[in-house]
């Protein structure tokens, strides 16, 4: 026979509801903050974690105003602890890291460097958009894209928290010094260092607006599956701008222009067959689950990389492959199986995925 819950019990089980309750609505605003903060989905999922745990140990001393501030209070002191124990406070692409590569050959993959990780678009889902905020200076979608978030990995933390705060969220500097401590003169000369360093990569303040994409780049798109599945490098090429940008981290080589991007990928897609293209979203932008298998190898379609694209006007500005092997969560993140049967990527292409 079960014993009967003790009042303490049901007391505390109370409390955990009256929790759950509050917090939970917050939890994917608080989630893609700690990923704004650290460049990883997956240090963000832990420090979510953490920041819940915190908050549920320190309910009974919350002592009422805004339920959401006080999260976001916890949440970005446990990042900025994060910060401060990691080898590198900053995560890179590979075009910030150095200069274009002028060989095709790539060598092997840079473990020693902290690499920027996508950020699927379903967990995007359901998050107000602060532009409703008349203090915020950046969108959702302006704030998510993955050049955006590269610009403010370099930024020292408590700056990149004072930005994300102030000119994301929309706090007043003086609410942002209460959580971050400090003055309001020194969040405020914060805010104006970081917003020096955004100006040097938008020279008009403000990232490029990404709206979903017009039925000209959607018909881009569709071209950029194609030429991927038929191994149409002329066709991926012409889709290209004349000065795009090809990334592929964790390898530090990148490619600048379309024919440096050409002369790469007419080397490494001799050494793979069987593609086929997955579409998905990450980062508020296009993107492509993309399979193959080595030439002599196990025919099934295996998980390779994430293609994440941006566009500008009816052309691809930016490329960046995400390797599927260097980083094993990568598909598993993005809700994406890690073999796709031939039969089975027929029938999945038909429609897109969106994580």
């Amino acid at each position: 026979m079960t014993a009967e819950p003790s009042h303490q019990e049901q007391a505390s089980q109370r409390t955990k509801q009256a929790f759950e309750q509050r917090a939970e609505p917050f939890r994917r605003e608080i989630k893609l903050h700690c990923y704004r903060m650290l460049g990883s989905v997956h240090e963000a999922e832990d420090l979510v974690q953490e920041t819940f745990l915190r908050a549920w140990r320190s309910f009974d001393s919350f002592e009422g105003g805004s339920f959401r501030a006080w999260l976001y209070r916890i949440a970005t002191n446990a990042c900025l602890n994060a910060l401060a124990s990691r080898k590198s406070m900053q995560r890179w692409l590979p075009d910030q890291h150095g200069p274009a590569a002028v060989e095709t050959t790539v060598g092997g993959p840079a473990t020693d460097v902290a690499w920027l990780e996508p950020y699927p678009d379903s967990n995007l889902e359901g998050i107000a958009d602060q532009a409703a905020n008349p203090e915020a200076r950046y969108t959702s979608r302006e704030a998510v894209q993955l050049a955006f978030v590269a610009t403010i990995q370099q930024l020292p933390p408590r700056q990149r928290a004072a930005l994300l705060l102030c000119d994301v969220l929309g706090w007043a500097a003086a609410e942002a010094a209460t959580l971050l401590g400090g003055s309001t003169a020194s969040i405020n000369s914060a805010l104006q260092r970081a917003r020096a360093t955004l100006a040097k990569a938008y020279p008009d303040g403000r990232p490029p607006v990404v709206p979903e994409p017009n039925p000209a780049q959607q018909k881009l798109l569709g071209r950029y599956l194609q030429a991927w599945e038929g191994h149409d490098l002329d066709g991926f090429v012409a889709l290209l701008k004349e000065d795009a940008i090809y990334t592929m981290p964790p390898w530090r080589q990148w490619f600048a222009g379309r024919e440096a991007i050409r002369s790469f990928f007419a080397t490494a897609w001799q050494n793979w067959t069987g593609f086929r293209m997955l579409p998905a979203a990450a980062n508020g932008q296009p993107a492509f689950a993309f399979y193959a298998h080595r030439i002599g190898a196990d025919a099934t379609p295996a998980a390779h990389s994430l293609h994440v694209l941006a566009l500008e006007h009816d052309m691809i500005s930016r490329l960046t492959l995400f390797v599927q092997y260097a980083d094993p969560h990568l598909f598993r993140s993005f809700r994406l199986p890690l073999i796709l049967p031939d039969a089975e990527s027929a029938e999945l292409n038909s429609t897109p995925h969106h994580s």
